[in-house]
């Protein structure tokens, strides 16, 4: 159930237009500061989960380890995703909430 909340979310954010999604999109939201929080696939490679990670680390910007890449694609309506960016505070916000809740009941 929180799954689906999580995923439908991030339809939404994506029809507003404030998700960036993709390798390149996401590490050049990052670096100019627009994300907002950063949703890795947990089925990406550890290049990848290593190289995003670190980079949000230094840029501060909030990452999480979630869902498969066929999921996160689906969510926003695309192909597969390794990485997804959200540029917006309301939904990132709500996102990292829905997120955290997840973690605790695990």
């Amino acid at each position: 159930m929180q799954n689906n909340r999580i995923l439908s979310l991030l339809g939404l954010c994506m029809k507003a237009g404030r998700v960036k999604s993709g390798g390149f999109q996401t590490e050049e939201a990052v670096k100019s500061g627009k994300a907002m929080l950063v949703l890795i696939a947990a089925d990406a490679s550890d290049n990848t989960k290593d190289k995003f990670k670190n980079m949000c680390s230094f840029y501060r910007v909030k990452c999480f380890e979630y869902g498969s890449k066929e999921e996160l694609g689906s969510a926003i309506g695309r192909e597969e995703r390794s990485t997804v960016a959200v540029c917006d505070p309301g939904f990132s916000k709500s996102l990292e909430g829905l997120i955290s809740e997840g973690i605790k009941e695990r």
